[in-house]
């Protein structure tokens, strides 16, 4: 079975797990963002860095995979008996 991840992929997760270990790794644009607090937060961002650099990582889940439901068109009769 192939890997999910390339292995330079890997090293850039584990050098942010490292930054996030010595309580350097911020998040947000530019690091501007704040203290990175959960070990979850610290991998997403190290898979979502070897994503820009266009290393072998799966694409992100999330919504954009989603569809949105389809509402049906059928009309509602408006007839109210008057009396």
């Amino acid at each position: 079975m192939p890997r999910k991840y390339s292995r330079s992929a890997s090293k850039d997760v584990e050098s942010e797990m490292k930054r996030f270990k010595k309580g350097a790794a911020k998040s947000g644009k530019g690091g501007k963002g704040g203290k990175v607090k959960s070990r979850a937060q610290a991998i997403a961002i190290g898979l979502s860095e070897a994503r820009k650099k266009g290393k072998k990582v799966p694409a992100k889940r999330g919504s954009s995979k989603r569809k949105p439901a389809k509402r049906s068109t059928a009309k509602k009769s408006t007839s109210r008996k008057s009396k």
